[in-house]
């Protein structure tokens, strides 16, 4: 999975948020989801299409490795 696509990065941060709704008043992304939003709004401002993993944080390879063995 190196590099991961934008729509993969979708997908991971949609199941995510599937598996772990958001909570309180402020909607707040489960820990997952939310180390994989940064570097997806990155990749939408800067135009990319994909990222390789290396430039991801360790939470958010571990959420894309999580994501990945669950075969969502």
């Amino acid at each position: 999975m190196d590099p991961i696509t934008l729509p993969q990065l979708e997908q991971a941060i949609n199941y995510w948020r599937n598996v772990s709704p958001s909570v309180g008043e402020e909607s707040r992304l489960c820990p997952e989801a939310a180390a994989l939003a940064t570097p997806y709004a990155l990749m939408i401002m800067a135009h990319r299409r994909e990222i390789p993993l290396a430039e991801l944080s360790d939470k958010a390879r571990a959420a894309l490795d999580n994501w990945a063995a669950a075969g969502a």
